[in-house]
């Protein structure tokens, strides 16, 4: 294909080269034109309402999604994230000492985003407190992600790959050393066939876990329970992935679980934001 474009653009489409994520002129042009016709993935739903039990003493006095990393909140961290990839719209679900999470984002403007909170008075569990923040979720796919990990995970990459799959959910998956601490799922190609909850498995059925980060499309409130408000997503996802209606993105990127002391420092030590 040859293509005639002005000077000033075609410097700047250099610029974007850095030899690893963008290798060279056409790879260039293709990122562009994939960026303008992404999914219009717009908002988030962060799950940020865990009393965080592991993490005392340290979540005695501050929610685990405020707990610090290279001098600012997690939260902030996955904030950026989201602002980098464009999504700005979004839905923060809190609960205990959720009140310390609003006093420091507020509306979100000073981080460049837009912030609207849903408030659990009673523990709702992941799938319960997505539900109640149905009502801020348009007809466009969304992305729901936990307010208490660190990671580099591209997340253009994620939703252009959900886009392909067509299914109603997509989850990231990361491979880790011990897989006992977490969800474990199987793959068959890009679907998802099996989903072992870590209180369920006695024994390393795969080394692919739940990231934590999730695609959905607004379909996925018709496979939540009928008349119940307290639930766990997990069993959500489990029965999607019987239908065959849920996909699997595994990427090779940093992850962290910042869900216990062990796992903190390794992120204060370990982690690189550059």
């Amino acid at each position: 294909m040859t293509i005639t474009i002005s000077q000033h653009l075609l410097e700047a489409t250099d610029n974007l080269i850095d030899k690893e994520k963008i290798r060279n002129r056409s790879h260039a042009i293709e990122f562009i034109l994939n960026r303008f016709f992404q999914p219009k993935v717009k908002k988030a739903v962060i799950l940020a309402g865990g009393q965080g039990t592991k993490l005392r003493p340290y979540t005695y006095e501050i929610p685990k999604s405020l707990l610090p990393v290279k001098g600012k909140p997690l939260l902030e961290h996955l904030i950026n994230n989201l602002k980098k990839n464009n999504i700005v719209d979004l839905i923060i679900c809190i609960g205990y000492l959720g009140k310390k999470i609003k006093d420091y984002f507020g509306d979100g403007k000073r981080f460049g985003v837009n912030i609207i909170y849903v408030e659990e008075t009673l523990p709702l569990k992941t799938g319960g407190a997505i539900l109640k923040a149905q009502k801020y979720i348009n007809n466009n796919p969304f992305l729901v992600i936990h307010g208490d990990i660190l990671t580099d995970l591209n997340l253009i990459d994620l939703i252009n790959f959900h886009k392909y799959q067509k299914t109603v959910s997509t989850i990231a998956l990361t491979t880790v050393d011990q897989p006992k601490k977490y969800g474990q799922l199987k793959l068959h190609g890009a679907k998802l066939t099996n989903f072992y909850n870590q209180a369920e498995i006695k024994k390393v059925e795969s080394h692919l876990i739940n990231c934590g980060i999730y695609v959905f499309e607004p379909e996925i409130f018709n496979f939540f329970p009928k008349n119940k408000s307290v639930f766990m997503l997990e069993d959500v996802i489990k029965n999607m992935i019987n239908q065959k209606k849920v996909a699997g993105f595994v990427f090779e990127g940093k992850w962290f679980d910042v869900g216990t002391p062990e796992n903190y420092e390794e992120a204060i030590r370990e982690f690189d934001f550059k």
